[in-house]
């Protein structure tokens, strides 16, 4: 008995040793939390859409050099301020043999666009309808002038086989999907891994990339060490503390990427309560030394904004200036809304979701302690986060990260700030007008003017305590040819092993 449990366990160590070996043909990529569902019509969080991404094609993508380049779409042209015409491209099949044409698309796009649809964030709020004008020809109607909408269709909807779904239903698909792109489905694992292999018929060719392994590692030591043991080529969120552990055995990098994304404090102003006052969001604004945290906690992997989209946004306003660091100041506020002794506060966070959510979180709580604000951090796992962050039950702040591919501030303020969006907790009737009217005009002048005034409303009313832009740290294995994107994707199309 005692020889056969010592080769059950030998067997068993062996097995392990085995299944987390590296792979010379085999891409794996530790993640900071399991995808939400692989629905490319579900869900809009980072892990689901890294995966899915290389699962999906979508009309038009961004390049590495953020130019929007055609995809399944070859051409596309605005025939007036409302009507948007793509030309699709012949002979594109999804994996299980289905061929894309102009009713396929127009299925993808009226099931997102379906109020039913649990997507967040649907292209209901902006497109009016799609007709398929023959088999390779698509209109899209919005239901105002919507400038950037080539930029918004490189990111959605993934396209996914009508057939399939009808055959299989949603919950199916969100964990067995079938697309077009260059990547094919294998198996998925709860919180273990996601499998997928190439696509050898790829319209675009073979990916150099044979198979990808999509580890979920929440801890981001335990991603670090699967790094530097060379059991894992790329990991997410690598915290800015622990850059240099990431480099020290000259077997990875890190990619330090200035990202199109921005970490924010935001106030829920819609249930009541002492963050209602804006002179008590002030009074928070001023007591948090975000330059300091940027400088100790994200170990300067930050830059200081005003607002909540990159100055590299059309629309950004650099008259604007953050509030500064005056803990006196804030104390005066505090005692003139009635707080003279503080109150309980809860900011709610992320934990482990991206690098340094737990320490930012943890020195904003010290900071308001300072001020006599009682706080303390909840934090959450982060599909516990994303859930109740999209169910507006944040309250009465909290701790998110945030970005928006269009690179335009008409569609970052109305996804952040325009009541009733997913992603807002706040309502001001005045900066709701405003970003409509900002939304609704093809005039660059007209619109810069506009966002202008949101900025000044931003700076009076403070739906953020502070803004700054992320920075993207990727660990990558010296064995891998890529390096990371502005915009967070991972196109494992592009990337190929050195020789």
């Amino acid at each position: 008995m005692k020889w056969g449990k010592r080769l059950a366990i030998l067997f068993l160590f062996l097995t392990l040793g085995e299944s987390f070996a590296a792979d010379k043909d085999t891409l794996v990529i530790g993640l900071a939390a399991d995808p939400m569902s692989l629905d490319p019509h579900d869900v809009n969080d980072t892990p689901s859409y890294n995966v899915w991404m290389n699962i999906f094609d979508t009309l038009l993508y961004r390049s590495r050099d953020l130019r929007i380049e055609p995809l399944l779409a070859t051409s596309y042209k605005m025939t007036n301020d409302t009507t948007w015409e793509f030309k699709l491209r012949k002979g594109v099949k999804f994996h299980n043999g289905e061929e894309i044409n102009a009713a396929v698309v127009k299925f993808n796009f009226e099931r997102i666009m379906n109020p039913k649809n649990t997507l967040k964030g649907s292209l209901s709020d902006y497109i009016e309808r799609i007709d398929a004008l023959d088999d390779s020809t698509v209109r899209i109607s919005t239901k105002y002038p919507l400038p950037y909408l080539d930029s918004i269709l490189c990111y959605t909807p993934g396209i996914i086989p009508p057939k399939y779904f009808q055959e299989k239903g949603p919950s199916f698909i969100g964990k067995n999907p079938i697309g077009s792109g260059p990547f094919k489905f294998v198996r998925w694992a709860r919180d273990e891994q996601i499998v997928l292999i190439a696509n050898e018929n790829y319209w675009r060719g073979v990916p150099q990339i044979k198979k990808v392994v999509f580890r979920p590692t929440p801890e981001a030591t335990t991603r670090i060490a699967g790094l530097q043991n060379q059991e894992l080529d790329i990991i997410i969120g690598v915290p800015p503390s622990h850059v240099p552990m990431v480099e020290k055995k000259g077997r990875a990098f890190v990619s330090k990427v200035p990202g199109m994304f921005v970490a924010f404090m935001a106030f829920d102003n819609t249930k009541g309560g002492p963050v209602a006052d804006k002179r008590v969001r002030k009074a928070i604004a001023h007591a948090i030394d975000i330059d300091t945290i940027i400088k100790k906690v994200a170990y300067g992997y930050g830059t200081k904004l005003s607002l909540p989209y990159p100055a590299t946004y059309f629309g950004y306003d650099p008259e604007l200036k953050p509030y500064p660091y005056d803990p006196r100041e804030a104390k005066r506020l505090l005692a003139e809304a009635g707080y003279p002794n503080g109150f309980d506060f809860i900011l709610n966070s992320p934990s482990g979701r991206w690098g340094g959510d737990r320490e930012i979180s943890e020195a904003v709580a010290g900071y308001l302690r300072k001020v006599g604000i009682n706080a303390s951090v909840r934090f959450l796992e982060g599909g516990t986060f994303i859930t109740k962050w999209f169910s507006h039950d944040m309250y009465p702040a909290y701790l998110a990260r945030f970005g928006d591919v269009t690179w335009d501030a008409g569609s970052a303020l109305f996804r952040v700030l325009r009541s009733g969006s997913l992603f807002s907790n706040f309502h001001h009737p005045q900066i709701d007008a405003l970003i409509d009217e900002g939304r609704s005009t093809t005039n660059r002048q007209k619109r810069l003017k506009i966002y202008s005034e949101v900025a000044k409303l931003i700076k009076e009313e403070v739906p953020y305590a502070f803004t700054y832009q992320f920075y993207y740290l990727y660990g990558i294995n010296e064995r891998v040819n890529w390096e990371g994107r502005p915009d967070e994707q991972m196109f494992i199309f592009d990337m190929s092993f050195k020789k």
